[in-house]
Parts: structure tokens; C-alpha cells; sequence
């Protein structure tokens, strides 16, 4: 089987129709792909998220991660952008939502599309991919240890994201949930929460927690790094978009 993608810097139309920067990563494989809008954590638009982005070409799949500081600090070296984003309160919910739109309409787009797309997110993008989910109409929806789902964001410093459990309700998709056990931003009492408001609302979903494993334990860069949670994590996010998206 012809093995090859295609990974490039491009120019999307996101909230309100501006142009900002993305990520995209295509398979050429023959046949059709599912589409993965990528939702980068915190620290911002980096390498290790666009090694995410990639990864999911790898495995057969189109995807794209909108730059989600564009606005803020264009062309700025990741951690430059991600403190003048968070100075100025984050991304507002709104336009990260216009953003991800922008990123499936660009999925859909291409030639090799399925017509269907998921997101994902991890961190901070953990919480806007329940978000984007809740938003517009997609096929699939990872959660990777997304904080401030369930419940408000302190009042202390200028990022304060709100709960999204008001609009739990609209989600459009199935959503699969990983978390670690030893994690305090979502803790299990929080993911229990989520899991038993899903229920109320008969939503479907799949939800693992991995004990031994903290916040961001997919971060090879960090200490947080679970290799075993991280790898059965990742299988588990193939299963779920091979399922939903072709």
C-alpha cells in the first residue's frame, strides 16, 4: 500500500471568515479520510503538537490544528504567543468554535474527504473539543483531560474559562474521554460528573481513566509521560475515529 502524506503550513477561513494560520497534515493513501480538526493545548502552537497533527496522517487520516493565537501574536515563536493569548484572557469560546468550523469546512474541502470530521484536544484544547462538539454539527469528539468542563475556572488570573455542563445537552457527537487517575484539572470526581450528566442527557460515550497517570500524561516532553497509558490512549483514539469518520 502506497504509504505517503503531505504536511504543510496553510491559510484557513476561521471565526468571522479571517484568515488565520493552520497545520495540515493529508494522507495520500488511496481511498477516502476522515478529517481531525486539532485543537493544540496551552503552551500554543508548537512542535509537538504539529507532531500530533502528523500522526494522525500517519494513521490514514486528514487533519489540520488552526494556529488559535493567530490573532494575538502572528509569526511569534509558540511560548511568546501563548503568554500574550493568556495575558489577554485566552481564547474567547465563540471564536475558538468559529476557528474549529473553519478548520472542518478545510477537511471537508479536500478531494479525499469522507465528508465527516472529529476533533480533539488535550489540556486546555481538551475542554474546547467538548466545546466545538457542543457547537457544531461533527461526527466525533476526544477529550484528553480537559479541565474546567464541569465547573468554573477559578476567579484568580485572567484565564477563567467557564463550565460547559449548560450546553452538555447539545453535544453533537460521540465522545471518548481519557484521563489519568492521579490528575487534580479534571480530578475523577469531576469526570464522574461529566460521565453522569452524559447519561442524563443519553449521550454516547466511552470514558477510561489510567491510574498511575497525571495531567498530560501524552506529553513525551515531560515527566507527566505515561508510555503505557499513552499508547492504549492512542489506540483508543484511532479505534474511535476509524468508527466515526469513515
Amino acid at each position: 500500500m502506497y504509504d505517503a502524506m503531505l504536511a504543510e503550513s496553510v491559510t484557513i477561513a476561521g471565526h468571522g471568515g479571517e484568515a488565520i494560520e493552520a497545520y495540515s497534515a493529508r494522507t495520500l493513501r488511496d481511498g477516502p479520510a476522515g478529517g481531525v480538526v486539532v485543537i493544540h493545548h496551552l503552551p500554543g502552537y508548537d512542535a509537538a503538537t504539529k507532531e500530533i497533527t502528523r500522526t494522525f496522517a500517519v494513521n490514514g487520516f486528514n487533519a489540520v490544528m488552526p494556529n488559535l493565537y493567530h490573532r494575538e501574536a502572528p509569526g511569534a515563536a509558540p511560548d511568546d504567543a501563548a503568554a500574550t493569548a493568556r495575558a489577554r484572557g485566552g481564547v474567547p469560546d465563540e471564536r475558538l468554535v468559529g476557528d474549529v468550523a473553519g478548520g472542518a469546512a478545510y477537511l471537508r474541502g479536500l478531494s479525499n474527504s469522507t465528508g465527516k470530521v472529529g476533533v480533539i484536544g488535550f489540556c486546555s484544547g481538551g475542554r474546547q473539543s467538548v466545546l466545538a462538539a457542543c457547537s457544531l454539527p461533527l461526527q466525533a469528539a476526544v477529550d484528553c483531560y480537559g479541565a474546567f468542563v464541569t465547573k468554573d475556572a477559578p476567579a484568580s488570573g485572567s484565564f477563567r474559562p467557564a463550565s460547559l455542563m449548560p450546553i452538555i445537552k447539545d453535544l453533537s457527537c460521540p465522545l471518548l474521554g481519557l484521563f489519568g487517575a492521579d490528575d487534580g484539572y479534571p480530578s475523577p470526581e469531576d469526570v464522574a460528573v461529566l460521565a453522569a450528566e452524559l447519561d442524563a442527557q443519553g449521550k454516547t460515550y466511552d470514558f477510561h481513566s489510567y491510574e498511575g497517570a497525571g495531567h498530560a500524561f501524552f506529553n513525551v516532553a515531560r515527566e507527566s509521560y505515561r508510555p503505557e497509558a499513552a499508547a492504549d490512549g492512542w489506540q483508543r483514539i484511532f479505534g474511535w475515529f476509524r468508527q466515526y469518520l469513515s
